[in-house]
């Protein structure tokens, strides 16, 4: 079977790969399994140089790993070079803080002496999506080795091009080989991977379907998971918002990587009193993004990573408009323009039973839903399987933190900001958006035997 390379822009075939076979994937396996053995035993000081090293490295050639991210994907220059430079910020955070966030932790009981302690678990597989296809991989990679662990990595199929280069960054930087491995194989073939018995555990970020696969695969013989699936994050704007800051964060959030991100905006929650307000000072920033070329700098918006997504896309809008919602902006597939382009597009009238309401929209759509109250805007937001991200603007900071911290149903809640992830805070969600956490702390122990011992 072929992974192939096509360039959304230009919709040309970039290059292809041939699939690894059962007896190669065996052979890569067994060595990583081998070369974990030995990794286990070195120290934090020597993973952390070889980590300082990536970072490094990842600097120096940022503006060429940006350019193989804009071919496979149509991800705009400016953010892709802003994708590697913050894979270089998380390998000097756990570079830096890996020793200290598993340090064996004394307990005092009756025992003479008793203590936790945090011990590698092995190979784990990674199987990782297209949108991010560095940041994706190294947010799991750079805990994950630094902790004494070994890497497969089985990419998204439209991007093998990042992950080879990724495999030989690690190698570059003085990893052992073998340590991190990219496998090129299909979606059939992670089955066969994870059922092996050297793969102790497994991360996915994807979607639903794909994690549940995955989950229900491990479950089977009792292997460890955490996933990062789909999110359809709401934005609550109240009465007293700052419409300026926030139409600045709504935008951004939902036009980030055109739209293709698990915890961009999706649902726009506004009150009635500034329903109007906010919807005409939101259409009119919308509407001002020009989509272009992803390799010029200047582009604001490029092509969506392919086209079947943006068909995919197409078909969520004219499902909720035969529905009843409504078209304000954009909404129509560019025919005079090449590449998996779509434009910047506002839905409203949108209610429960579309897929504008119900389901991720993965692109560049923004739903916006008027509210009464700041009741029914929380009642609204947490109406969702979904449980990645959600924020809230206002004026009151006070009662934005509570609303936050208290009221919404999501594993990150942002007040008078859109979500992000940063490598010093816990990433992750709850529902139909996944389980367990990458990142800060909780990441780097996603994936080790916290150890009891007990001397009497």
């Amino acid at each position: 079977m072929a992974i192939e390379i096509i360039n959304p822009y230009s919709g040309k075939k970039v290059k292809s790969y041939t699939t690894l076979k059962k007896k190669q994937i065996d052979k890569l396996i067994n060595h990583t399994h081998k070369t974990q053995r030995a990794w286990q035993t070195t120290t934090f000081k020597q993973r952390s140089k070889l980590l300082r090293n990536v970072a490094e490295i990842l600097l120096k050639n940022k503006n060429n790993y940006a350019g193989i991210m804009t071919t496979e994907t149509g991800k705009i220059r400016r953010e892709a070079i802003a994708e590697v430079e913050k894979c270089a910020w998380v390998c000097n955070y756990y570079a830096e803080n890996a020793k200290r966030f598993l340090k064996k932790k004394i307990i005092q009981t009756d025992a003479a002496k008793s203590y936790v302690t945090y011990q590698p678990l092995g190979t784990v597989l990674a199987v990782m999506p297209w949108n991010f296809p560095f940041w994706q991989v190294f947010r799991f990679a750079a805990p994950t080795l630094m902790a004494g662990n070994a890497a497969l990595l089985k990419h998204a199929s439209n991007v093998p091009a990042s992950a080879l280069i990724i495999q030989e960054i690690f190698e570059k930087a003085g990893f052992p080989k073998g340590l991190f491995t990219t496998l090129l194989i299909s979606s059939d073939q992670v089955e066969y991977v994870l059922q092996r018995p050297e793969v102790v555990a497994a991360t996915l970020t994807g979607s639903g379907p794909a994690g549940s696969a995955v989950a229900a695969t491990a479950g089977q013989k009792i292997k460890k998971t955490v996933l990062e699936l789909g999110g359809n994050d709401a934005y609550l704007i109240l009465a007293d918002a700052d419409l300026t800051q926030a139409i600045e964060a709504c935008v951004t959030s939902r036009l980030l990587n055109c739209g293709q991100s698990c915890i961009g905006a999706k649902r726009f929650v506004v009150v009635d009193q500034v329903y109007d307000r906010f919807l005409k000072k939101f259409k009119a920033k919308m509407k001002a993004v020009k989509m272009g070329n992803p390799a010029k700098l200047k582009t604001e918006i490029g092509p969506m990573a392919r086209f079947d997504l943006r068909d995919e896309l197409h078909g969520q809008v004219l499902k909720s408009v035969k529905k009843g919602a409504k078209v304000i902006l954009g909404g129509k597939i560019p025919g005079k323009r090449k590449g998996a382009f779509y434009p910047p597009t506002i839905l409203v009238n949108v209610q429960p039973g579309m897929p504008a309401y119900d389901d991720e929209l993965f692109g560049p759509v923004a739903s916006v839903i008027r509210v009464k109250d700041e009741a029914e805007a929380i009642r609204v937001a947490n109406d969702s399987h979904f449980g990645l991200g959600a924020a809230v603007f206002t004026k009151d900071e006070q009662r934005g933190e509570q609303i936050a911290a208290e009221k919404l149903a999501a594993g990150a809640c942002f007040v008078n900001a859109y979500v992000k992830s940063d490598p010093r805070l816990p990433f992750g969600g709850i529902k139909e958006s996944g389980y367990g956490r990458e990142l800060s702390r909780e990441g780097i122990r996603a994936f080790v035997n916290i150890k009891t011992v007990y001397l009497a």
